[in-house]
């Protein structure tokens, strides 16, 4: 999304009520906004609008929220997907997590909590680091921070943008014990600091993508009663 574009929002939800009032919500901040009813019409609402982030509740008739949600993942990364639902039990949020959401809000909500949330995955979608190398090798894994671009052993790996940055401060800080909180709060925001079952999802996601072994893993490692630290083991050096 270029700066001074409008993002494009996709609001998918069945209960009208809830479409008008985030409607309304996100027009007066200046987003553009679509809106689909089914999870067959979020599919078709994709392709034609090519939004910069999706609200989707998961109760849908027809596919439902997390079938859409894999449905997206499995053609692409982009763009940031926040579920909003009024199933709010910690298994039901970690398996959207799992399936690819980067966010979740629960019913009810506040316009002001899901424009926070809003702000957080389009940051995620759209920011480059700064302060490290373009594109580093660390062992058998490559990084290319300009491009979003990651391998292992020459295999590219798709990654969502909340998994490559929570990627990019574990390298950044490569060698220090990052603790949850620390994490929490440099990748999802301030207000996610009590959100630990957030990081371990997150964690496993990596691990089971970078790592040849994710229960031996080799990059990321687990500091019981503190948080996780990023290998200092390999060598790291930056490449062109």
């Amino acid at each position: 999304m270029s700066k001074g574009k409008k993002a494009r929002i996709l609001i998918v939800d069945d209960e009208i009520e809830i479409v008008r009032a985030l409607r309304h919500g996100l027009v007066a901040h200046g987003y553009e906004v679509f809106a689909a009813y089914s999870g067959e019409k979020a599919i078709e609402a994709l392709e034609q609008h090519r939004p910069d982030l999706i609200l989707l509740d998961l109760k849908l008739p027809g596919l439902s929220g997390l079938d859409v949600c894999k449905h997206i993942r499995a053609q692409s990364n982009l763009p940031p997907i926040i579920v909003i639902s009024v199933k709010d039990t910690e298994p039901d949020k970690v398996q959207a997590l799992d399936v690819g959401a980067d966010d979740y809000v629960s019913k009810p909500f506040g316009i002001n909590e899901v424009l926070a949330r809003m702000r957080v995955a389009l940051r995620h979608a759209a920011s480059i680091p700064l302060g490290i190398e373009p594109s580093v090798q660390i062992g058998p894994l490559q990084v290319n921070f300009a491009l979003r671009h990651v391998s292992v052993d020459e295999q590219e790996i798709k990654l969502t943008p909340t998994e490559y940055d929570l990627l990019k401060v574990l390298i950044k800080n490569r060698g220090k014990v990052m603790t949850q909180q620390m994490l929490l709060t440099q990748v999802w925001g301030t207000d996610y600091d009590k959100h630990s079952h957030y990081l371990h999802v997150y964690i496993g996601h990596l691990r089971r993508k970078i790592e040849p072994d994710p229960v031996n893993p080799r990059f990321l490692h687990t500091i019981p009663g503190a948080g996780y630290r990023f290998s200092d083991e390999y060598e790291y050096s930056p490449t062109s």
